[in-house]
Formats: C-alpha cells, sequence, structure tokens
C-alpha cells in the first residue's frame, strides 16, 4: 500500500515547485530550482537519490578525501534514479586522481561541479561528452575567468557558506554583483538553509539555490548521527583550517572551513535556522512551500 505521507509529500513539492521554476531549472530537467550541496562526508548516493525524487537536483560530493572507488560506491547507492543528478569534485583533489574525472563523466551527470582550481581543461572534457559544468566563485573577478573558461553554470558563494571556501563577501552582494556581470545561470550559496533564505535569492534574480547544511541532516545523508545532532543544536559557526592541517589535507591559506564553533562539523551561518532531522522530500517540500508563499506575499 502507498505511503500517504510520502504521496502527500510528493504532492506538495509538485504543486509548489512549479511556480517556483526558472529558466534553468526546467532546462536542466528538474521541477524546483533547488540543489543539495555536493558536500564531501555528508552528500552521499542516497541523499542525492532522495533529492532528485523529490524533484530538486541531487548531487554527490566527493570532498578532500575522495578516491574512485569512493565515487563508484555512491553511484552505485543511488540506484535506479531516472532524474537528473550531480556530482561534485574538488579541483585539486581530481588533479592528484585524474580518474575521478573519468568515472564522474562516465556516470552522465546532468551537472558537473569541479572548484578550487585555476585549469580549466575539465570543462572541454565535460563539454566533449555532453555534461553541463558549474564551479563555485567569491569573487566577480573569479566569476569573469570561469565564464571566459567554458562555464556554462555559476555557483555564486558567499562567506556564509559552510565547509570550504573564500570568504571574501557576502551571498547576497556578491550574487548581486555577479548576477550584473555574467549572461549565465547563476546559483546562490552560502547561508541558505531556510524558506526566507530560497524566497530572497530568487528574488534577487539566482537560477536556483545551492543549499548545503540543512541537507547534511537529513536522514538519508551520510552525516555521522553525533555530527547530525550537534548540527541541529548548533548556533554558532567559525572559519578555522584547524582540523585540515591536523588531517594532513593541503587546503591553501586562503581557502578555510567553516565549522560548528570548537568542532570538526561543517555547517554555514544559517545553522540557527537548522532545527530537526526530516527527509530529503520533507526538507524540499517545506523550502518550495515557505519560499512560494513569500515570493506570492511580496
Amino acid at each position: 500500500m502507498p505511503d500517504a505521507g510520502n504521496s502527500t509529500v510528493a504532492n506538495r513539492v509538485a504543486s509548489q515547485a512549479v511556480s517556483l521554476a526558472t529558466t534553468w531549472s526546467t532546462a536542466i530537467g528538474i521541477d524546483a530550482p533547488i540543489v543539495n550541496a555536493p558536500m564531501g562526508g555528508a552528500a552521499g548516493g542516497t541523499l542525492a537519490a532522495a533529492v532528485s525524487a523529490a524533484g530538486g537536483l541531487g548531487m554527490i560530493g566527493m570532498g578532500s578525501s575522495a578516491t574512485p572507488e569512493l565515487l563508484r560506491h555512491e553511484l552505485d547507492a543511488m540506484g535506479n534514479v531516472d532524474r537528473p543528478f550531480g556530482i561534485g569534485l574538488v579541483h585539486w583533489v581530481m588533479a592528484d586522481q585524474p580518474e575521478l574525472l573519468d568515472v564522474a563523466l562516465a556516470a552522465g551527470p546532468a551537472l558537473l561541479s569541479v572548484s578550487f582550481g585555476e585549469d580549466w581543461t575539465w570543462v572541454h572534457r565535460a563539454h566533449d561528452v555532453g555534461v553541463t559544468v558549474t564551479t563555485q566563485v567569491a569573487t566577480v573577478e573569479a566569476a569573469r575567468r570561469a565564464v571566459d573558461a567554458g562555464v556554462d553554470v555559476l555557483v555564486a558563494r558567499g562567506a556564509e557558506g559552510g565547509g570550504h571556501g573564500e570568504p571574501v563577501i557576502g551571498t547576497l552582494p556578491l550574487l548581486a554583483e555577479v548576477l550584473d556581470q555574467v549572461e549565465v545561470p547563476v546559483l546562490a550559496a552560502g547561508g541558505i538553509s531556510s524558506a526566507r533564505g530560497v524566497a530572497a535569492v530568487l528574488a534577487a534574480g539566482a537560477a536556483g539555490a545551492w543549499v548545503g547544511t540543512l541537507f547534511a541532516t537529513c536522514a538519508e545523508a551520510l552525516t555521522p548521527a553525533p555530527a547530525r545532532d550537534a548540527l541541529v543544536a548548533g548556533t554558532e559557526t567559525e572559519l578555522t583550517r584547524e582540523f585540515d592541517i591536523a588531517a594532513g589535507y593541503r587546503w591553501p591559506a586562503t581557502i578555510p572551513e567553516r565549522v560548528l564553533r570548537g568542532t570538526p562539523v561543517n555547517a554555514g551561518q544559517g545553522i540557527g535556522s537548522v532545527t530537526q532531522v526530516r527527509s530529503a522530500a520533507d526538507t524540499l517540500a517545506q523550502l518550495c512551500a515557505g519560499a512560494e508563499a513569500l515570493l506570492r506575499r511580496w
């Protein structure tokens, strides 16, 4: 017998997502312009499958400790999802293990994200097999370089974001500046953990919302239970390199990570809005319903 609760969630996602659809979300084949950020250690195949099945763009994240074998494992964990999905790689990790790009391209993602590097040869390889690409940018100058290199979609990642990134400028000022300077679709990232955040960036002109911390707490995420509990209870974050140095990861000094204060748990400054564990489908439905209500009112 079908689960009435799940059916209700699915219906809510479908009905709300239509009103939130953007040109980009329609073109890529998703219902809601919401992406789960490809967070290493949290965004595995199970979460990606759940987000995609619910109408968003689910992404598998390969972080600092990525390997081709781990990527294959998470792709297998997606099962037979027939909706668009994406894969996210860290450039310097991919450069050390070129097979990561081979495995990612062979999987046929709707979107490939590679960030934190200045070599753009991967863009041409992806385009050669028909894969759309994106990268995170923290400045207008970085946005221009990426577009000049052929990147199809940009992720304007503000300093509020959890995990690794250049803490240069806040999400909304960065989004506004990048939108004024480029012609490609721009997704907004950094501190977006609520329906209000989604509504704000869509109203500002973003093609979609790139949501990390909130999805890291979902039941389907790879996040260990103690870290998930810490995220739900947490209220403050800090920037640090302490945990990267201890683990021997080669992140440059200009790219620290934002974590819950005093812990090695990645979290953005929107953490105060994260108050309970939900399924990915329910999380997406809540974001869509709340954002639509706000945009209609405004």
